[in-house]
């Protein structure tokens, strides 16, 4: 009945206009009510208080339905519930998560969604940082980006630094500008807390990283560290 309430809610929320704006936020075909996001928070919150009490399993299933619908607002309700129980994670969630990323994620807004909870998830089990790792060879494009924007969240808490740069290395002449753009985001956060480092990084690296990567990463960095970051040599 919940899965239910929701839906009529979100389908009685519909803005028309921003159905159709949002669009062009995704090359992708996309399959959506038309609410907007603050809306579709809040509707998920007003849910979440009510199952809350239900276990963990019980909640990760119903996440499983709304995920299975293929709408994007239903999506963004589950990944949310997923992100609400961080205080009760357990290593066997991962399982769970990356079968969702597999399965579920089909644009880049549903990929950097999903890897809030599983970047939480990481930070607090590192030893699945080695399997995401290997996600930087797969071939679906949001796996690859994954393993970037799912370490963000530790390494702003400047954690990883090490295991950031390997992700950077694995992913450094990746073809697709999705993937190029978030390892790109990943070392542009990472700069914030390890500026020298990071600036290092791309001062070896920058011959040989896409230039939509290299704009991401410097983006917060001195205009004088730009500058030197993107000279052709």
């Amino acid at each position: 009945m919940i899965i239910q309430k929701i839906r009529e809610e979100l389908k009685s929320n519909i803005d028309k206009e921003y159905k159709e704006s949002v669009k062009k936020f995704f090359k992708e075909a996309i399959t959506h009510y038309g609410v907007r996001t603050p809306v579709v928070i809040k509707i998920s919150g007003k849910y979440f208080s009510s199952i809350k009490e239900k276990s963990k399993k019980e909640i990760y299933g119903l996440c499983e339905e709304l995920l299975e619908s293929g709408m994007m607002e239903e999506r963004g309700i589950a990944f949310d519930w997923a992100f609400r129980l961080k205080n009760s994670y357990s290593p066997s969630d991962f399982r769970l998560f990356e079968s969702w990323l597999k399965k579920y994620v089909t644009n880049w807004g549903a990929c950097d969604h999903l890897c809030l909870p599983l970047g939480i998830f990481i930070s607090l089990y590192p030893k699945f940082i080695l399997k995401v790792k290997n996600w930087t060879t797969a071939r679906n494009r949001w796996v690859r980006r994954a393993s970037a924007v799912s370490m963000i969240y530790s390494v702003r808490k400047k954690k990883y630094l090490d295991d950031v740069l390997d992700i950077a290395d694995s992913l450094l002449q990746d073809k697709d500008d999705m993937v190029q753009k978030g390892y790109g985001w990943l070392l542009k956060e990472a700069s914030n807390v390890y500026p020298q480092e990071i600036f290092r990084y791309v001062m070896e690296h920058k011959k040989e990283m896409p230039r939509t990567a290299l704009r991401y990463a410097i983006e917060k960095m001195p205009p004088d560290r730009k500058k030197k970051a993107m000279a052709r040599e």
